[in-house]
């Protein structure tokens, strides 16, 4: 993940079939996204979208003590 993608944690996803989906869109706030969703549900009422808070833990390499 890179550093403007943690600066905007805010996505709404496109759910696709078996389990798969696709990050549309990225906001810094909820409102924005919240917002903008509405206006794709009007658009294209077909397609399911979802609104997640999208956090990416950093992984710290830790090595096993024997």
């Amino acid at each position: 993940m890179t550093y403007l993608e943690k600066l905007s944690p805010w996505c709404i996803v496109r759910l696709l079939p078996n389990m798969q989906n696709q990050i549309v869109a990225r906001f810094r706030r909820r409102s924005d996204a919240e917002a903008h969703l509405q206006v794709l549900r009007r658009l294209i009422p077909n397609v399911n979208f979802t609104l997640i808070f999208n956090v990416v833990l950093e992984q710290q390499n830790q090595t096993a003590v024997k």
